[in-house]
C-alpha cells in the first residue's frame, strides 16, 4: 500500500458531516462486494445505505452472496455500465479487477476502494482497516496465550485476496521474532466456511510434536466453524483467534471457546464510503488523474483508516450490546 495519509482535507470533513439538499434520486451509487450473505456485509451494506437514505439518492449493493471473484468483477462491469455517480468496492483480486476501476476512472466515475485494497489501481483511495496493524494486534494476542511463546499454528484464509494477505504478513511480522511459534499450514478456505470445519477436525486428532495449539482465522466465517469443532469435542487447550464480532463469534468468546476475535467498522466503511462519493460527485474534479498518491497537491487521502480492536471476554459485552442496539 502506498504512504498512509489519515486526515482527510477539512473541506471534505465539513461536507460529509453536513446535511445536504442538493441531492437526486436519480443519484446511483453501488456499493460492490463478494460474500454479501456474510453478517460483515450485510453491516456494511447498513451503513451505505443509511448514508444514501440521509441523502435522498439511489443505493444499489450488488454482488454474489458466496466467494466469487469472477462473479464480483461481472457486478462491477454491469455498475459500471450504468453510469453511476460513485462506486466503493471491495477488491477480491487485484490484479484481475484493476483494469475495470481504471476504466470507471477514466470514464469520470469515482471509485473507492474499501475492507480489501487494488493499490496499484487508479482508485481514488482506500478506506477501511489497516490491515497489517489488524495482523499485528492478533499476532500479538497469539504470543501473550501460547504458554512461553511457542506452539504450532494454522491459518484459514484465502491467499490471494489483499486484505488478508496483508493480516497475514502482519501476523508473520510478529512470529518473526518469536521462533517458538511454528506456522505449520496456511489454509485456502476457497470462501467455504466448512473447509475450516473439516481442516479442524483433522488437526485435532494430531498430537505429540504435531500437535496444532493456535488456530487463527483471518476471515469472518471461518473462526465460527473452529469453534465449533472445538465446542462439539469439548476441547478447552487450544487457542482462536478469530476476526470480526458476528454474533456467533461474540457467543463462542463469552463461552471460553475462541480467546478473542480483531473487530472491524465494516458500517463506518459503508456509511463514510457513500458520503465520500457523493462529495466527490458534486465538488470534486470532472476528470481524474491516474495516480493521486504520488501528488502532494491531492485533494484526496491515501488511506482512512476505521480503526481496529481486540475483542475478548472483557470487552464482548460492549460489542454484542451495539450490535444488538444496531439491528433494533
Amino acid at each position: 500500500m502506498h504512504t498512509v495519509q489519515k486526515a482527510l482535507l477539512l473541506p471534505l470533513t465539513f461536507a460529509l458531516l453536513s446535511g445536504c439538499q442538493r441531492h437526486s434520486t436519480s443519484e446511483k451509487f453501488y456499493l460492490v462486494s463478494n460474500n454479501l450473505r456474510l453478517t460483515y456485509w450485510q453491516t456494511a451494506a447498513s451503513g451505505f445505505n443509511r448514508a444514501a437514505a440521509q441523502y435522498h439518492v439511489k443505493a444499489f449493493v450488488v454482488g454474489p452472496d458466496n466467494y466469487d471473484p469472477q462473479a464480483e468483477l461481472t457486478a462491477l462491469q454491469n455498475a459500471i455500465a450504468a453510469r453511476p455517480a460513485g462506486i466503493l468496492i471491495s477488491v477480491a483480486d487485484a490484479a484481475s479487477f484493476t483494469p475495470a476501476i481504471n476504466s470507471a476512472m477514466d470514464a469520470g466515475i469515482p471509485v473507492i476502494t474499501m475492507d480489501s485494497d487494488a493499490p496499484h489501481s487508479h482508485r481514488l483511495f482506500f478506506i477501511g482497516t489497516n490491515n497489517l496493524e489488524a495482523g499485528h494486534l492478533g499476532g500479538q494476542r497469539v504470543v501473550d496465550k501460547l504458554p512461553g511463546g511457542k506452539g504450532n499454528v494454522v491459518f484459514f484464509t484465502m491467499p490471494g485476496q489483499p486484505n488478508l494477505d496483508e493480516r497475514f504478513k502482519g501476523y508473520q511480522d510478529i512470529f518473526s521474532e518469536h521462533p517458538g511459534i511454528r506456522t505449520v499450514e496456511v489454509v485456502d478456505i476457497k470462501g467455504q466456511p466448512t473447509a475450516a470445519f473439516d481442516k479442524t477436525q483433522q488437526y485435532l486428532a494430531k498430537t505429540g510434536a504435531d500437535r496444532i495449539d493456535a488456530f487463527i482465522c483471518l476471515e469472518a466465517s471461518a473462526g465460527r466453524e473452529v469453534g465449533a469443532v472445538l465446542a462439539d469435542h469439548k476441547v478447552t487447550d487450544r487457542l482462536v483467534v478469530a476476526m470480526d464480532v458476528d454474533p456467533d463469534t461474540l457467543g463462542l468468546i463469552r463461552s471460553g471457546v475462541i480467546d478473542a476475535t480483531v473487530a472491524q467498522k465494516p458500517y463506518t466503511m459503508g456509511y463514510f464510503g457513500l458520503k465520500a462519493l457523493d462529495q466527490i460527485y458534486h465538488d470534486g474534479p470532472k476528470s481524474f488523474r491516474s495516480d493521486y498518491s504520488v501528488d502532494v497537491f491531492s485533494p484526496f487521502p491515501v488511506f482512512v483508516d476505521t480503526g481496529t480492536a481486540v475483542v475478548d471476554k472483557v470487552n464482548v459485552d460492549l460489542y454484542a450490546d451495539s450490535l444488538a442496539q444496531a439491528n433494533r
